[in-house]
């Protein structure tokens, strides 16, 4: 490659290095930089070829334009300002940086003491800059060609109420998979293809939610132990799909992901770390946002600026006050939904994200912008709504728009199978949609992430299976991961031959599924968790990229049965509008007197009394769902009438006759009932005030029918 003689003004914006088909415009931010120069490499990326110095500075912005780069051209930065720790200044020009708007980053990290802007061992890392020069341990930005043929690609744009949330990670979903060619598995193209988009569409979910797909960094303690940052909640490049995940290297593999899972009708959310970054504390390396601007990136502690504000428990928090960081979560947010045509995001500690100061300010300037912005105000938000600074849990205080992880409804679900007392109150709001969290400001039911297992924490199979973590493979003495599981073993700590033990656990399984997929709100099924996916206990697996999270396709018979169990009530929710309702329940009358929109009843028959919802033995009760009673209409303003059904919960170990309520010629048709062993092996109706014998640690579902 020759050297590049001409260096044009370039422009400021847009940030990044963009090739406009004659040449590419380089433009980075950094408002303390006293001098930024860009490095050319070769294409191995092993030798820096030429050093440009960026003259132009507009609104704290440098900027160049070179015309006789080309796109495949790999390039990084130098950054000079003071080395003042303690001031919150931490530029070192030694250090090759990261563009912090790279649409692709070509390499991995390569650990060595080099990639600190302090001599390791010094006594304290303000007095020991370090002068080794870190280029050869680094990635390497790549100038892209952003051209791609989206012909007449559009997103689903599944209904919220219609929607059904599989959560996946981009390599475990397809590295175990045989129908996919082994060049493809752990892939987006893998991802992509006719074997797993056959069997989402089967399955019967609507919306893949990926784990973060952005450019990330494994940790240098994780690697020096053989272990890598599996999950990818360590991003580096807020603009580049994460290349371990590409078969060909190219960003156009993502984009081809993207408009094959549209084709199929499958909707695709991502994970998004916006929260903090992958360069640690103040002891952490230099590899793009510290050596760019260190005081402007991140949260510092106002009484000492060499230390950051961490809210996320991962050492940093981006400072989401400045102006310019706040726009390049924007401009970030804004390229995944026009370039890379995604669907919308669930946002990693979200919290982090609202605090203007100290405070978790509910409407704070990120949410404000994200409600006006034209092109996000378009797309699917939904929280992780807690972070791990003071305040930080925030399940219910979201602005109208979004959407939250619900984990009330994780925990309640859990505790309630368990067969713990005193939750039938409880248990009625989640199953309903939690109108006691979303039920005010007018926010609907969609507005609640239903989910009983995800990727943090133990899987539904494991949950059955495991009293106690178990995360001895994460080679930190058990200290890392939940205690508090709610989770019971049904008899046995983990795999076992004794049928019976193996039976309680497959129909809690059933429990837990049909309950999920049966509740007002947004149901989220972990991948794996419709075929007893087990990550041996663990219940933190982020960096075990290996067997105990990759997905396991060698289906038996008790995998197949829960498969079809699963694909069965998913086929329920989706033909009945009475099970996933835009509206809250009001309680109201809908079809003469006493029948309502829903009715709590207690297993001796009649509704509920205020005295029993606060009876700690309680364990068993029936909801009557009516169909006459949703208030949405179609897309012509026709109103939508559905069936009307009768759920039976009976989390109590023995079985229990439940009479069935009597209203004007009406009988009972089973539909499903999780005490056999597929679910289905159900015959015949029953007339009302009869009595159902519900099973032990089971759920029924009954179709009214007229006489």
């Amino acid at each position: 490659m020759n050297p590049i003689s001409a260096v044009w003004p370039g422009r400021s914006y847009p940030r990044g290095a963009i090739w406009d088909g004659e040449g590419v415009n380089f433009a980075l931010f950094s408002e303390h930089a006293t001098k930024v120069e860009l490095c050319i490499f070769d294409n191995q990326g092993r030798r820096e070829l030429q050093r440009i110095e960026l003259r132009e500075q507009t609104d704290l912005v440098w900027h160049c334009y070179l015309p006789e780069a080309r796109p495949g051209l790999l390039y990084g930065y130098r950054v000079h300002g003071p080395y003042k720790p303690e001031d919150g200044h931490r530029f070192n020009p030694n250090k090759l940086l990261l563009d912090p708007y790279a649409r692709n980053i070509d390499g991995q990290v390569q650990w060595s003491d080099a990639l600190f802007g302090y001599t390791i061992g010094g006594k304290r890392e303000d007095l020991s800059f370090d002068r080794r020069d870190s280029a050869r341990g680094m990635p390497k930005c790549k100038v892209i060609d952003p051209a791609f043929t989206w012909g007449e690609d559009r997103s689903p744009n599944v209904p919220w109420n219609d929607m059904i949330i599989y959560e996946t990670h981009v390599r475990g979903f397809t590295m175990r998979n045989a129908e996919v060619p082994p060049a493809m598995r752990g892939t987006y193209a893998g991802l992509a293809s006719a074997p797993s988009i056959e069997y989402l569409k089967r399955l019967g979910v609507t919306t893949i939610e990926l784990m973060p797909v952005h450019a990330y960094v494994d940790d240098r303690y994780l690697i020096e132990r053989g272990l890598t940052n599996y999950w990818g909640y360590n991003t580096i490049g807020y603009f580049a799909p994460e290349r371990h995940y590409s078969a060909s290297g190219k960003v156009a593999e993502f984009k081809t992901m993207v408009k094959t899972l549209h084709s199929a009708g499958l909707e695709v959310i991502l994970d998004v770390v916006y929260n903090h970054t992958a360069e640690g504390n103040h002891l952490g390396p230099t590899l793009s946002f510290r050596g760019i601007d260190n005081a402007s990136y991140y949260r510092l502690t106002p009484e000492n600026q060499r230390y950051y504000a961490d809210y996320t428990g991962c050492g940093n928090t981006l400072n989401m006050v400045h102006p310019r960081v706040l726009q390049l979560i924007m401009d970030s947010l804004r390229y995944w939904v026009t370039e890379m045509h995604v669907d919308g995001f669930r946002f990693d500690l979200a919290s982090s994200l609202a605090r203007e100061l100290h405070e978790v300010d509910r409407l704070g300037a990120f949410f404000d912008i994200l409600r006006q912005d034209p092109v996000l105000n378009e797309v699917k938000l939904i929280a992780e709504p807690w972070d791990l600074g003071e305040g930080g849990y925030q399940v219910g205080n979201f602005p109208v728009g979004w959407s939250e992880w619900n984990d009330k409804y994780r925990d309640t679900m859990r505790a309630y199978w368990k067969g713990d007392g005193g939750l039938i109150g409880e248990f009625a709001q989640r199953l309903t949609g939690s109108s006691d969290l979303y039920g005010r400001g007018g926010r609907r039911p969609h507005a609640s992430i239903n989910f009983v297992s995800a990727h943090d924490g133990f899987t539904l199979t494991d949950v059955v299976s495991y009293n106690d973590k178990h995360n001895d493979a994460n080679q930190e003495d058990g200290r890392d991961g939940h205690d508090n599981n709610l989770s019971w073993n049904c008899g046995a700590e983990g795999p076992t031959d004794d049928p019976a033990v193996r039976a309680l656990r497959a129909r809690q399984q059933r429990n837990m599924i049909a309950t999920l997929l049966l509740s007002q709100g947004v149901p989220m099924l972990l991948a794996g968790d419709e075929i007893n996916r087990s990550q041996g206990g663990n219940n933190n697996a982020y960096c075990q990229d290996n067997e105990t999270s990759w997905v396991d396709w060698a289906l038996d018979d008790d995998k197949r049965k829960l498969l079809a169990f699963t694909q069965r009530v998913i086929a329920l929710r989706r033909a009945h509008p009475v099970f996933r309702r835009r509206d809250f329940y009001k309680g109201r009358a809908v079809r003469g007197p006493g029948v309502k929109d829903i009715a709590w009843l207690r297993p001796e028959g009649g509704e509920m009394t205020d005295d029993e919802w606060n009876q700690d033995h309680a364990r068993c009760l029936g909801v009557y769902l009516g169909g006459e009673g949703l208030t949405e209409t179609d897309g012509r303003g026709r109103p939508i009438r559905d069936l009307s059904f009768l759920l039976l919960f009976n989390a109590h170990h023995e079985a229990i006759q439940f009479k069935l309520p009597d209203y004007a010629d009406t009988r009972w048709q089973a539909l499903l009932d999780t005490a056999f062993a597929d679910g289905l092996e159900i015959d015949g109706t029953f007339d009302a005030d009869a009595a159902y014998e519900i099973q032990g640690r089971s759920l029924v579902l009954l179709q009214q029918t007229s006489r």
